[in-house]
């Protein structure tokens, strides 16, 4: 994977104060678990806010409280924020973004072991019960960037493909990371925060 940090030299573009990064985390997932607090200090550093919420009901997610909640979380949307999902959280931002009004749009997403169906997984099934629009994510947002691993257990390397298909993702394949959860031992992501750095500049 190529480096994906910028120089910080010379005037910048955006103004990192008014930035901000957003997680959500998966399936039981916290806010404190895994790599997350080690890319909040990380952005943070440069300036940009991070929030990374706890989701409700964590253990028995539901599609509707998963996006209403974001939709307070985030608030206004804008070209300076920007979503980044594990897991379950990915298909929670892009129900989120199905939501947006023909005007809104967001900076970028960063998905991290994302998919596109319930894996067969029961607690999952009502986040699926519907296809995935595409076509109306993409009138939202036009950085995105898909992250997975060639050992995760879950066998979600093939989703790349359906994030670059249909959303021009920027797609990496990277070597024994598992689910990138804090149970695999991954608490820093360094490939997750230089491409939040990328399509933030």
């Amino acid at each position: 994977m190529e480096p994906l940090i910028h120089p910080k030299g010379g005037q910048q573009e955006n103004d990192n104060s008014m930035q901000r990064a957003i997680s959500v985390h998966g399936w039981g997932g916290h806010p404190d678990e895994g790599w997350r607090p080690w890319l909040g200090k990380e952005l943070e550093k440069n300036g940009i806010t991070f929030i990374s919420p706890l989701m409700p009901n964590t253990q028995l997610p539901q599609q509707g409280e998963w996006v209403s909640f974001l939709q307070k979380t985030v608030g206004r949307p804008d070209t300076k924020t920007y979503l980044i999902g594990h897991s379950l959280g990915v298909i929670g931002i892009l129900r989120y973004l199905e939501t947006l009004q023909k005007d809104e749009e967001i900076g970028g997403v960063v998905f991290v072991a994302g998919f596109t169906d319930d894996l067969g997984i029961p607690e999952l099934t009502n986040f699926f019960q519907k296809p995935i629009d595409w076509q109306k994510i993409k009138t939202h947002v036009d950085k995105v960037v898909s992250l997975q691993s060639d050992n995760d257990p879950y066998g979600l390397a093939k989703y790349n493909e359906d994030f670059k298909k249909h959303l021009n993702a920027e797609t990496f394949l990277l070597h024994d990371r598992k689910h990138f959860s804090g149970d695999d031992g991954i608490t820093e992501l360094p490939e997750a925060l230089h491409a939040l750095r990328d399509i933030m500049i």
